[in-house]
């Protein structure tokens, strides 16, 4: 048995449940509740995927539900810089980054858009039958660029008719109106959403984080996008030294308070080469548990709207890059293991959402 199988088989043994009894198979698209287990509300009155028996919004329900089918993301790089490193903001960028660590596209070279296209349209349809695909702007700053070069990018994948939409990731500080004005333009054309990499809505962690900007940027951010008629998206990372379990549910019911189409949430992981190492290797940082991480996240995900998108659970990296914690590795690890915790307080999205509160602070 490998280590990776060993870890696995513990994090079912960690949750009362034994290899393949009630977790759903890695090709199942979500973990779904027994309709005996819903509340007395009648199945016309709950969310759509609710009334399906799921326990939370996942993307592939929404996509089938937007678009009519499946439809796959390809992770494209437009080798553009980070105003955290290349000095617009800052020097030496987030404490956790490692750009190659996070992102397929990086980890595998420098390739022009179309190939990056071709090839993560081959590597999806190898496993998958899917022919529509979203193309998802992913490594460093997608908006951090002049505004020509930023729309020749864009339109680029959206040339092709098998894709049907783009994901831009950045950062709240590098929006200015102009580049708004053209995303707007762009949504107007195709599905779009701009994801906003926050990670926690507590100034003092995003200054440990060496962040490069605070909360109220972030807000800004939202505002001015929304305004625009822009669908958004928000990057959210448990677990951050410092924070407590009442510090993610701010974030959380912040998210929720604002409106965000869709989430997703990542563990703080150790990569090697980023100064989190260091910091981790001299014992100054600690690392949740998957046991904490899943108990972090689902209380998270119970003040989360039901009809906020939840995109990830939790983050992956490679062995080869990853020093800690070791489940990060293990696919499909982090949201058995939240599905097996849904099911043990009987719970699910939003079941403690609040749409009347509001930030005090």
């Amino acid at each position: 048995m490998t280590r990776r199988s060993r870890l696995f088989q513990t994090s079912l043994r960690d949750f009362d449940l034994a290899p393949g009894s009630s977790f759903f198979s890695p090709f199942d698209e979500i973990p779904r509740l027994q309709p005996s287990q819903e509340s007395k509300r009648t199945m016309s009155e709950l969310p759509f995927w609710r009334a399906l028996g799921l326990r939370y919004y996942a993307q592939g329900p929404y996509f089938k539900r937007e678009f009519g089918g499946v439809v796959r993301k390809i992770s494209v790089d437009a080798h553009f810089s980070c105003p955290n490193i290349d000095g617009t903001v800052g020097s030496g960028g987030c404490v956790f980054c490692d750009a190659r660590s996070f992102s397929p596209s990086r980890f595998f070279g420098l390739q022009d858009l179309d190939a990056q296209i071709n090839d993560g349209i081959l590597k999806i349809t190898r496993r998958f039958d899917s022919s529509r695909f979203i193309a998802y702007f992913q490594p460093s700053t997608n908006t951090h660029a002049p505004l020509d070069v930023l729309e020749r990018y864009y339109r680029v994948p959206l040339r092709r008719p098998e894709i049907v939409g783009l994901a831009i990731g950045t950062r709240p500080d590098a929006v200015p109106d102009p580049v708004l004005d053209l995303l707007a333009t762009l949504s107007k054309e195709t599905w779009l959403v701009l994801e906003l990499g926050l990670q926690s809505s507590k100034d003092a962690s995003l200054r440990w984080i060496n962040r490069g900007h605070d909360y109220a940027c972030f807000v800004d951010a939202t505002r001015r996008a929304q305004a625009r008629g822009l669908r958004l998206g928000v990057h959210l990372i448990l677990g951050l030294p410092g924070e407590t379990r009442a510090d993610n549910l701010l974030t959380a019911r912040r998210i929720a308070a604002l409106g965000f189409h869709s989430v997703k949430l990542h563990n703080l992981y150790v990569v090697r080469g980023t100064p989190l190492e260091a910091l981790w290797r001299d014992g100054q940082v600690p690392i949740q548990s998957l046991e904490e991480y899943v108990s972090f996240a689902v209380d998270m995900l119970e003040v989360l709207p039901p009809t906020t998108v939840v995109e990830r659970l939790a983050g992956e990296a490679t062995e080869e890059f990853l020093l800690a914690p070791e489940w990060t590795s293990v696919k499909h690890c982090a949201r058995n293991a939240i599905d097996a915790e849904l099911k043990r307080r009987n719970s699910w999205q939003g079941k403690y959402y609040d749409p009347t509160w509001r930030d005090s602070e």
